[in-house]
């Protein structure tokens, strides 16, 4: 990503990414004052993204998005409320109701974090993305403060219902993505 976003012209062509990680603690570049997880059995890789520190492993879909912001008409704001508002849609698919917060980045379904969003921009130029807890082991997140909040629950689709594949949570949250940010 930082390659591709380093080496961008104007005319290069936006992509989106969608990948899944092995077991892996990620500190973004707000890590002041981050707890570390109080496990040892899962590395923890320092990123150039914002925020603080995640968990992502297995039967998570996680969707780079590496866009020309000022081509695309766009500010950061705009672009996590779309990265959010697609995995709103896509909830509201499963009559759940999740929702965006003012003060703390991400989608939540009854309090509990589902997806998170962290980015990093480069010459208005952006890349990192959403992370999306469709079917995992979700007890790497209590070793961590999830995004540096203390006592956050995450959650995941499965257990709300949404019995999903990793290829069609990425498929179904890719179609909603491109529609908000109008691809």
């Amino acid at each position: 990503m930082q390659d591709f976003t380093a080496n961008r012209t104007t005319e290069t062509p936006d992509e989106f990414w969608i990948t899944e990680h092995p077991p892996v603690y990620t500190l973004g570049l707000n890590r002041n004052a981050v707890r570390m997880p109080s496990r040892d059995d899962i590395a923890v890789v320092n990123t150039d993204r914002g925020g603080k520190i995640t968990y992502h492993g297995p039967g998570q879909v996680v969707i780079y998005v590496l866009i020309d912001l000022k081509r695309k008409g766009l500010n950061v704001r705009q672009l996590v409320s779309a990265l959010e508002g697609s995995v709103v849609n896509l909830l509201s698919e499963f009559n759940v109701h999740g929702l965006a917060r003012a003060d703390a980045p991400g989608v939540y379904v009854q309090d509990k974090k589902i997806a998170s969003v962290g980015l990093r921009l480069k010459k208005e130029c952006c890349y990192h993305g959403i992370s999306l807890n469709v079917d995992m082991d979700l007890t790497p997140f209590d070793a961590i403060d999830p995004c540096g909040y203390r006592g956050l629950e995450v959650t995941q689709l499965k257990d709300l219902g949404a019995d999903l594949t990793q290829t069609d949570a990425a498929s179904k949250l890719l179609k909603y993505l491109t529609k908000e940010l109008n691809y």
